[in-house]
C-alpha cells in the first residue's frame, strides 16, 4: 500500500456511478444522441453508440474464471474500486464490464465510476505515459487513505502494440489499428486482464 496520489473524498466516491447506473446513463446518452465530455462530434457520438453495444455484449458473454473468482472472494477487508472513464472510450467498454463482474464476486468491494473530464485533478494524478488515458482503476482502502493498486488503461499487450504503432505505423491507419485492437479484445476474452489483475488483487489480501 502507498498514500494516494490525489486526495479522494467520500463525496467524490458517493457521487460516482454504480456499474448499473453507468450503463443506464450511457443508454440515456445514446438515446439523446449525446456523449460525455466537451467533444460532441458525430465521431464521438458514434464511439459512444459502439461502446454501448460492446458493454451489452460483454454483460452477456464475459465470465470470470473460477480461479480469479475464488481469489476475489478471499478479500476480507472492504475496498473501494474507483474507475475513471468516459462514455465514448472504447477500451473502457471492453474492460469495465468484466471489472464490474469481478467486483460483484465480493460484497466487500465497492465499485464506483467517475468521469475523467469532471475530475481533471484526479485524472492528472493517474496519468499513463503523460496522457489522460482511460479507463483507470484505482483500488483504495475503505478509509480512502491508502492506494492498494492501480490498473489500466488497457492490457499490456495492447499498450505495447500502441507504443510500437506510434513509433512506426508501418502504413497502418489509426482506424485500422483500433479495429485490430478491438478484434484482439474479442478473441482474448479478458484473459490478459485477468492475468494482470490477479497478482494485484492477491497483493491486497490479509491473513
Amino acid at each position: 500500500m502507498k498514500p494516494l496520489s490525489y486526495p479522494i473524498t467520500s463525496d467524490l466516491v458517493d457521487g460516482g456511478f454504480t456499474y448499473p447506473e453507468f450503463v443506464q446513463f450511457t443508454e440515456q446518452l445514446v438515446g439523446e444522441n449525446r456523449t460525455t465530455g466537451a467533444n460532441q462530434s458525430e465521431e464521438y457520438l458514434a464511439y459512444t453508440r459502439m461502446c454501448l453495444q460492446r458493454i451489452v455484449r460483454w454483460n452477456k458473454t464475459s465470465k470470470v474464471s473460477e480461479e480469479l473468482a475464488q481469489l476475489v472472494r478471499r478479500v476480507n477487508r472492504p475496498q473501494v474500486w474507483l474507475l475513471i472513464t468516459e462514455a465514448w472510450c472504447g477500451d473502457a467498454a471492453q474492460s469495465i464490464p468484466h471489472l464490474a463482474k469481478l467486483a460483484a464476486c465480493n460484497p466487500l468491494i465497492s465499485l464506483k465510476i467517475v468521469l475523467r473530464d469532471e475530475h481533471p485533478k484526479l485524472m492528472d494524478a493517474y496519468l499513463t505515459n503523460g496522457n489522460r488515458s482511460v479507463p483507470k482503476l484505482i483500488a483504495i482502502t475503505a478509509d480512502l487513505q491508502q492506494e492498494l493498486f492501480t490498473w489500466g488503461p488497457k492490457p499490456k499487450y495492447l499498450m505495447d502494440r500502441l507504443s510500437a504503432f506510434k513509433q512506426n505505423p508501418k502504413g497502418l491507419s489509426y482506424a485500422d489499428f483500433l479495429k485490430d485492437a478491438h478484434l484482439w479484445y474479442a478473441k482474448n476474452k479478458q484473459k490478459d486482464l485477468e492475468t494482470e489483475i490477479y497478482p494485484l488483487i492477491s497483493s491486497t489480501l490479509t491473513s
